[in-house]
């Protein structure tokens, strides 16, 4: 599975940047608002030195890292849902997209100007918030005019559907987020169709500068202090003009120049293990002469869904999995030593995948 995130924020928070420090694709970043005309869109080999280390006792052909697709919009502002600027219009570009993450300004800069006149974190995520709650909005009340014919004659599910579908409506105007709407977890299931955006995992990025990068300052401070206690653990300070210097250089300087900075990995690292934390994703490996490669998938996923994910006829067709333990098989340096040492497991149907699982599916179509 494809892991998808969207990057929003105010104009001139710094998107662009972040984005181009995290993606193999660069956008142009501009000091001028509403200057961007289309979003950017951009592939993140995500990091993970296990797979490295299977290939040095491997030595396969290529290394294959997982990924992640991100989608950087143009950068909204107040008013954006009533026509103010341009972000509004490429919300649809991020309807599809895993989780969020908004970028929010947290540092001073006179030759940047902000589109408020000042810094203020907390009224900017007010801001954001509220234009993709009206988004939202708009979309479960076409829904609700869209059921009422059936459920006028008698259409039971259409009826029920309704009903939660005015509770998220009525959490919407009163400026929730349909994620915290008052419902209980199988009432999603009438949203899920429309993808709603305030609905999505939120990651909140504090962009700061170069000198805060290691301990933040009084505006992160001011973004923790608005979010509720459960909401804080996916906070993350990243200095997003020093990450940019730091994605330019190759490896040996890249650690040279984090470890200047005091900081113990690039930012990009900090933002991928969010995203697989909040969407409750893990990794497992396939690794053979030809390629070592990295897979995601959602924990709590049986081995048949876990060789679909990487092709439709692995899961159509599963007969068993046979899998060795990261750890092991680092420790004792080959699959045939796993065998030996009675740690290489033949597993069926039910069992259910661990992070860092290195299997090879057998299959017959």
């Amino acid at each position: 599975m494809a892991l998808n995130c969207g990057i929003i924020g105010l104009t001139n928070t710094g998107k662009t940047t972040i984005f181009n420090c995290m993606s193999n694709t660069k956008a142009e970043s501009s000091a001028y608002a509403f200057s961007a005309t289309k979003s950017n869109k951009g592939i993140v080999d995500v990091p993970d030195p296990r797979l490295y280390k299977i290939d040095e006792l491997i030595k396969s052909e290529k290394v294959i890292p997982a990924t992640v697709e991100i989608v950087d919009v143009p950068g909204l502002a107040k008013g954006a849902s009533e026509g103010e600027g341009v972000g509004n219009k490429f919300l649809a570009d991020i309807q599809q997209t895993d989780a969020l993450i908004h970028v929010v300004r947290c540092f001073d800069d006179d030759s940047l100007p902000h589109i408020e006149g000042s810094v203020d974190p907390a009224r900017d995520i007010d801001i954001v918030d509220f234009e993709l709650q009206v988004r939202d909005l708009d979309l479960v009340t076409r829904k609700i005019k869209r059921l009422e014919k059936p459920a006028g004659i008698g259409d039971k599910d259409a009826r029920k559907a309704i009903e939660v579908l005015h509770v998220f409506k009525n959490h919407l105007e009163n400026f929730g987020n349909a994620r915290t709407a008052p419902v209980n977890e199988n009432d999603f299931a009438h949203i899920q169709d429309m993808q709603l955006l305030t609905a999505k995992p939120m990651i909140y990025v504090c962009n700061v500068d170069d000198a805060s990068a290691v301990n933040g300052n009084t505006y992160v401070e001011a973004v923790k202090n608005i979010l509720k206690e459960d909401q804080k653990d996916s906070v993350l300070v990243i200095a997003g003009k020093l990450e940019e210097e730091i994605a330019e250089l190759d490896k040996e300087d890249r650690m040279e120049f984090l470890s200047d900075a005091k900081l113990e990995e690039p930012g990009v690292n900090k933002l991928i293990r969010a995203a697989y934390k909040i969407l409750n994703l893990q990794s497992f490996f396939t690794a053979g002469p030809k390629e070592v490669r990295a897979w995601t998938i959602k924990k709590g996923m049986k081995a048949p869904e876990a060789a679909g994910v990487i092709h439709s006829d692995l899961e159509r067709g599963f007969i068993r999995s046979e899998v060795m333990k990261y750890d092991d098989f680092i420790a004792l340096g080959s699959e045939q030593a796993v065998k030996t040492a009675g740690k290489f497991h033949v597993e069926g149907k039910n069992y259910i995948v661990e992070d860092g699982d290195i299997m090879h599916i057998r299959f017959n179509v």
